[in-house]
């Protein structure tokens, strides 16, 4: 047992390092900073399934670090939910495929309403639809995921938390977010304590 946990372990690490560094994080930044930051936008994040739970956490995640951000559910938008996107917005779609419909469609219905909101992409295929759409794209490196029937989504999701992650701390360094700013997002708990005495050594 414990050698195969070793093995799980060692994929999900390795599917880690072989995320490909490549133009699309740092081009990723520059959107977000140029709408976000500069524009008074904020970041609409999307996706279904896992992938969507991953882009919820991402949304969060930004939010408390200084870029508002928030979960835009594919299929709450065909009935509504769209309401939501404003001009000056970013949208990130996470789909593993590439091809998930309700994506898709998202993509489509943003068009109608706003097309000059730009999309960023998190998937592991860069020649599918969703790919295609997109103004910048960002690949997981297509990991096989460590679910025996190689279906569960397992390894790709853990592949795009970390890219979300390395977003949030790319523009975190870049705005030069500090303790004192986390401290006035994040008032509760351990980390709004933690924050507030670390912003008064700063």
């Amino acid at each position: 047992m414990s050698n195969r946990i070793r093995e799980i372990l060692t994929s999900e690490a390795e599917a880690i390092n072989n995320i490909p560094v490549e133009s699309g994080f740092e081009k990723a930044i520059e959107i977000i900073q140029e709408h976000v930051q500069n524009k008074n936008g904020k970041l609409v994040t999307s996706g279904m399934g896992k992938a969507g739970q991953i882009a919820h956490n991402i949304a969060t995640t930004f939010s408390s670090t200084g870029t508002p951000s928030v979960f835009l559910h594919p299929s709450e938008a065909q009935h509504g939910d769209l309401g939501v996107l404003q001009k000056n917005d970013v949208l990130l779609a996470i789909s593993n495929s590439g091809k998930t419909r309700e994506i898709i469609e998202l993509i489509e219905l943003k068009n109608h309403l706003f097309p000059e909101v730009p999309v960023i992409v998190i998937s592991g295929n860069a020649n599918s639809p969703l790919a295609l759409k997109a103004d910048c794209f960002i690949s997981t490196g297509a990991p096989s995921e460590v679910c025996p029937l190689g279906l569960t989504p397992t390894t790709s999701t853990t592949v795009m938390t970390v890219i979300g992650d390395v977003l949030v701390v790319l523009m975190m360094e870049r705005i030069g977010f500090n303790a004192s700013d986390y401290s006035k997002r994040h008032h509760g708990g351990y980390l709004g304590a933690k924050s507030r005495e670390i912003s008064e050594t700063e």
